[in-house]
């Protein structure tokens, strides 16, 4: 009896820990509140090297878990991917049950005297979008070659970023599949999620390169426009004059060629939509990344939220309009 009773203090416990973990839902809700996080480098160029920080859910035996990769902002000249925000919003992924990944890449505007702005030359500013795409391939391909490692399923692979990481992460989902070396197994992205970002060529998006999105962004953003306009709204006769697309250009282009999207506005708000939906928005990002992603889903969802924000002089869009 003595040995039955002790057999039954080992076992509830046990059981209730398995009732708990069955009543939460993976990707939805936490299933630990325990992350590992491991520093990684996973290319060296131009005498950089660069590196990423990968989050792992604690304690945590699945060997095919979902990988979002946080690309950050600055410009393309500053910013880190070890600030605070990105640390916490890598944390609460985790928790979930994804691995998370922030990455440094190449700053090529850092020092220079145009940074990114309306000084700054739109073949400049084009190889500057190429470079960080490179680099974001270079951390997917890196993650993918050491997939059993990190425990993620390379099928399963979901880009974000805010501002210049946003256009970035954009430029980078929105092409077909490559391969990683000799190992040939196919790279491609399951979704992306863009935080004010936007691309200079919307011809690039067909039914065989676009990915589910969800796009955030402000109707009112003075550096990256909500439609379609120059960057930073720069003049024609500046260098740095060059035609940007977008969340709502994106979200109809999406829209023609039959993808899933969500496409979440913020009327009158301006680039500080950049940072903001890592906070703010973290329930609709991991709904996107459950809903559209993991579980395929088909809609094309139109979010509109209104601000307190005086109009501004770009464009105006009827839906903004009370």
């Amino acid at each position: 009896m003595k040995n039955y009773l002790s057999t039954l203090k080992v076992c509830i416990p046990l059981l209730l820990f398995s009732l708990n973990l069955l009543a939460q839902n993976r990707y939805k809700d936490e299933i630990t509140d325990s992350v590992r996080v491991e520093i990684f480098m996973y290319a060296s160029k131009d005498d950089q090297s660069l590196e990423l920080d990968a989050y792992f859910p604690a304690s945590d035996n699945q060997t095919k878990r979902p990988l979002i990769i946080y690309v950050h902002g600055g410009g393309f000249y500053g910013g880190t991917r070890d600030r605070s925000d990105i640390q916490e919003f890598c944390k609460k992924l985790a928790r979930r049950g994804y691995v998370a990944a922030s990455i440094s890449y190449r700053l090529t505007r850092k020092g220079t005297e145009t940074a990114f702005g309306c000084n700054c030359p739109a073949a400049d500013k084009l190889i500057t979008f190429r470079k960080s795409v490179e680099d974001i391939q270079d951390a997917t391909s890196f993650m993918v070659k050491n997939r059993k490692k990190m425990g993620i399923d390379p099928r399963k692979i979901i880009l974000s970023g805010g501002s210049a990481g946003a256009e970035a992460v954009l430029n980078a989902a929105y092409q077909p599949p490559y391969f990683y070396d000799s190992e040939r197994v196919p790279i491609s992205y399951a979704g992306v999620i863009s935080m004010a970002g936007a691309i200079p060529d919307t011809s690039k998006i067909d039914a065989k390169s676009a990915v589910p999105s969800l796009l955030f962004h402000g109707t009112c953003d003075n550096l990256v426009p909500y439609g379609s306009a120059s960057h930073h709204y720069c003049k024609e006769n500046k260098p740095g004059y060059l035609i940007l697309h977008g969340a709502y250009t994106i979200s109809e282009k999406l829209k023609k060629v039959g993808i899933p999207y969500w496409l979440y506005t913020y009327c009158n708000a301006a680039h500080e939509i950049a940072g903001k939906p890592m906070t703010t928005n973290f329930n609709e990002i991991v709904d996107f990344c459950y809903s559209f992603i993991l579980n395929k889903g088909t809609e094309q969802r139109v979010t509109v939220i209104k601000t307190d924000n005086k109009p501004c002089d770009y464009q105006t869009y009827n839906f903004c309009i009370d």
